[in-house]
């Protein structure tokens, strides 16, 4: 019998959903119709499913450049459906004590979540909004799983994009690391249309009637986001310079699609 509170009956199958497009951009299973359908729109405008994977191979990147400087602690906001190489498995390669809170306001993700057994005392899915980034401070699953006396790497992969200006996303980014110590880190991937305005206009207008807007910002406005942190080299740039791997990594399709960078509080 199927729990009459669970998440799955939450599901609206009538209007795209954000994260399930971002699954079936990186050729997840877990979408429907209606969010192939503006999916394939968007991706007649460009190599979406390229620019997903580096995007995706950035969190990696990012994930084990926090491990490396030791921290031991993650928040992943917006975290989307579980697909590969989560952070709490990036993570915990490095140290099996890692500990991550991941945050979406899909119910979906919760209990995708727990269908695959990815949570235990050291990982949890908080539904929240980080459009109320106190209630995410918060949360008491966010306070038991991490000390926020010790550093934290706070992950917006994706997720500030989808937040208007009048949302002040810089503002939220402030508000959820303003309690993190020195050595703190946090990991930015944000989409622009500085090299593809017409294409980044025709995108806005799918996901206008979809779960999310898509809110395209220049290098400058993705740089604010990192005020008071001191950016790891190479700074903000394009997701195929930050550190590429290897060669596919540097010649992947798309890469102007996204800026990203790291930035450590001191």
């Amino acid at each position: 019998m199927t729990d009459p509170d669970s998440p799955l009956l939450r599901v609206d199958t009538t209007v795209p959903n954000a994260a399930r497009m971002y699954d079936y951009y990186l050729g997840g299973k877990n979408n429907y119709k209606v969010d192939r359908e503006a999916a394939e729109k968007i991706m007649a405008l460009g190599p979406s499913r390229h620019i997903c994977v580096a995007n995706r191979r950035f969190l990696g990147r990012a994930v084990r450049e926090a491990s490396a400087r030791g921290i031991r602690q993650f928040l992943d906001l917006g975290t989307g459906l579980p697909t590969q190489e989560n952070v709490h498995e990036v993570a915990k390669r490095e140290d099996p004590e890692a500990r991550v809170v991941y945050v979406d306001y899909d119910p979906v993700v919760r209990a995708h979540a727990q269908a695959l057994r990815m949570l235990d005392e050291t990982v949890t899915v908080i539904e929240q909004d980080v459009r109320d980034p106190e209630a995410v401070l918060n949360h008491p699953d966010a306070q038991n799983t991490i000390d926020f006396s010790q550093p934290v790497a706070v992950l917006f992969i994706a997720i500030l994009h989808c937040l208007t200006d009048e949302e002040d996303p810089w503002g939220v980014l402030r508000t959820l690391t303003g309690p993190l110590v020195p050595g703190s880190m946090i990991a930015v991937s944000h989409l622009t249309d500085d090299a593809h305005p017409e294409e980044g206009a025709a995108a806005r207008e799918v996901y206008d009637k979809a779960t999310a807007p898509l809110i395209h910002r220049s290098h400058a406005d993705v740089a604010r986001f990192f005020e008071g942190f001191e950016v790891l080299e190479p700074g903000v740039t394009q997701v195929n310079e930050w550190r590429p791997e290897d060669d596919m990594d540097r010649r992947r399709p798309g890469g102007e699609w996204f800026y990203v960078g790291m930035g450590r509080k001191s």
